[in-house]
């Protein structure tokens, strides 16, 4: 099995990695693809990427393992697709700049909100203003789906700037995955996250023997029979949170 030892290369926030890492947290825990506490789990909060390929890789984390090079390189891909694309695509991006504008400022994005340091000044407010202005043509269904398509290819095409962690993918594809969907919300058009495979959810480790009565009453329902399961208990003896919550505090 790969070892690895992390950061390869180190690590600080940006202009707008600290604000976009809460938001996604947030919207994870929502989810229950990350714990309730989240905001306070090392490991998640960490710019650091965890040398146990059993934990995710959390976007903010990526420059850890990527370094500057390997991220220029992956969006430098995207945007020679970009400019060799048709003309009511490229237009919009030409009008602003050529190539090597987009792939200065979006890699500095990507930096920035991966863990490698103050690079993209303006933070949200500039990227807010980019779309809603200069990219506003492309901010709907048709624009979203060449946009997708052009960064799926990329993805696979770029593979080899992703090193040997296979936990470098699905952690692009959650970076990329929540962007996009922010963007189909705020803009009114079809999600298009077809990215691939995102980060797997992660549980809350729950153990009955360091919590207090409080706690353990705190638990949702879901929680308990999860962590009952996880120990041998056949939960479908117990009925309702009461019963669960009196089997766990008897563990």
């Amino acid at each position: 099995m790969t070892k690895f030892e992390f950061p390869r290369f180190p690590t600080r926030h940006g202009y707008m990695s600290e604000k976009i890492q809460r938001d996604y947290i947030t919207a994870a825990i929502a989810k229950k693809v990350l714990p309730p506490d989240a905001h306070r789990l090392p490991q998640i909060v960490s710019l650091t990427a965890a040398n146990d390929v059993s934990k995710p890789i959390q976007f903010w984390q990526l420059y850890s393992v990527l370094g500057q090079d390997r991220i220029v390189n992956i969006v430098a891909d995207f945007y020679e697709r970009v400019f060799a694309d048709e003309a009511w695509f490229t237009s919009v991006f030409a009008r602003v700049g050529g190539v090597d504008h987009h792939i200065n400022t979006q890699a500095a994005m990507w930096i920035d909100v991966m863990g490698g340091g103050p690079y993209y000044h303006g933070a949200e407010f500039r990227l807010n203003f980019h779309h809603t202005h200069n990219a506003i043509q492309l901010m709907n269904d048709k624009g979203a789906e060449r946009w997708s398509k052009l960064m799926l290819e990329t993805l696979d095409a770029t593979a080899k700037h992703m090193t040997d962690d296979p936990r470098v993918r699905p952690s692009i594809n959650t970076f990329l995955t929540h962007f996009m969907g922010k963007y189909a919300q705020e803009f009114a058009f079809e999600n298009r996250s077809v990215f691939g495979e995102t980060n797997p959810a992660i549980k809350r480790k729950i153990n009955f023997l360091k919590m207090t009565t409080e706690a353990i009453e705190e638990l949702s329902e879901t929680e308990l029979v999860e962590a009952l399961e996880e120990r041998g208990v056949d939960v479908s003896k117990y009925l309702g949170k009461d019963d669960l919550v009196n089997k766990a505090l008897m563990l």
